[in-house]
């Protein structure tokens, strides 16, 4: 009984000291370094209550077990016989009532805190769109720009023939930037099932559901990149949908900005251009690895039956206007997302075009023009 005590002491005692500590967010287990005032809040909230429940739960249990081993039957104790005692029930329902507002106080501190998103510097709406995030500036310089952030971890590491990288899983092709002491609005929403945004080192989490718009904030003290994912359970490639946010100086973010802007325009496409077979093959190729290779396969045969074979397919082969709709709309009950928000014209015609005239397929061109005839 009193090796079990010390071995207990013992490691409140190292909890105490780790929570106490700066090298507690070292920890595998416990929190990141906080990166934002709000987030340090929330670790300070966090250690406020541990350590109240800690003290609650040894001072219980302490009592309790005193209680057993000092009025045992061996050394000649009998069981008292009482009911319904005033004071022991007042005494059970006040403590815990001042228990709850001591912790309800800071509690709604922080809660109030994480909810006031005006005067933002700048507003950015994320949808969640399985399986990637599409990052809109609304508001605030950067104001128009628009990009899609996809999972760049090689499939030779996701399946095992290749050793795993340092940030594996957590690496996206274009990252969510921002300039450091600023207040960042974030408007979350999705295109198809719920998700969640998620960056724990700055105190900032956000379901995304389909149909509503929902806000958080942030104001990151400190520059560097900060990694996270969605979570949220979105369907079977929910492991695969990273969040990553670069805090740059204000100096550095105005460069990006311009730069960002610089090569949106480049890639502006005159949706009635005409283009020839092997062009649209070429960049259709390129389209189909950064969005349907995960699913339908470098080969085309797919993952049935949750991920159905284009190589010979009624939709691959058949008329074209249901081609353009499904990469556009999506179908519902399936897997199969909706791209017509997340790709212009020229690059649905020419990954329908690279599906249509891969593998066996042959089954004509499609242009540009049609695609944009084919929106909603």
């Amino acid at each position: 009984m009193r090796a079990t005590l010390k071995r207990v002491i013992s490691l409140l005692a190292t909890l105490g000291a780790l929570a106490a500590s700066a090298q507690a967010h070292a920890i595998a287990w416990y929190f990141r370094e906080p990166g934002s005032q709000l987030a340090r809040d929330i670790d300070t909230l966090h250690q406020y209550v541990m350590w109240l429940i800690i003290i609650i739960f040894v001072g219980v249990f302490a009592f309790m077990f005193y209680a057993c081993w000092a009025h045992r039957k061996s050394v000649g104790h009998k069981a008292a016989q009482f009911h319904e005692n005033t004071t022991v029930e007042l005494l059970w329902t006040v403590i815990p009532a001042i228990i709850l507002i001591i912790i309800a106080f800071p509690a709604t501190k922080v809660v109030i805190a994480q909810k006031d998103t005006s005067s933002p510097d700048i507003t950015v709406k994320v949808t969640g769109i399985q399986w990637k995030w599409a990052y809109d500036y609304v508001k605030g310089e950067g104001e128009g720009i628009s990009f899609v952030s996809m999972l760049t971890t090689p499939r030779e590491q996701i399946e095992g023939d290749a050793p795993k990288g340092e940030n594996y899983l957590l690496e996206v092709d274009n990252e969510l930037v921002v300039p450091v002491n600023k207040k960042i609005r974030i408007l979350t929403t999705a295109a198809d099932v719920v998700h969640s945004w998620w960056v724990p080192s700055f105190g900032a989490k956000q379901d995304a559901i389909p149909g509503f718009i929902r806000d958080l904030w942030f104001r990151p003290e400190v520059t560097g990149t900060f990694r996270s994912q969605c979570v949220e359970l979105c369907g079977k490639e929910h492991g695969f949908m990273p969040i990553v946010v670069h805090v740059v100086s204000q100096d550095e973010y105005s460069k990006w900005v311009a730069q960002k802007q610089k090569e949106m325009a480049a890639q502006q496409d005159d949706p009635s251009k005409t283009w020839g077979l092997d062009e649209l093959k070429a960049r259709g190729e390129k389209v189909y690895a950064a969005n349907c290779v995960a699913c339908h396969q470098a080969n085309g045969k797919g993952t049935p039956p949750a991920f159905p074979p284009l190589d010979g397919s009624k939709t691959a082969t058949g008329p074209k206007e249901g081609h353009i709709d499904t990469v556009l709309n999506g179908r519902p009950n399936t897997a199969m997302a909706a791209f017509g928000k997340q790709l212009n014209d020229t690059d649905i015609a020419a990954v329908v075009t690279y599906e249509r005239n891969s593998w066996s397929n042959k089954a004509g061109i499609v242009q540009p023009a049609e695609v944009k005839a084919r929106r909603k």
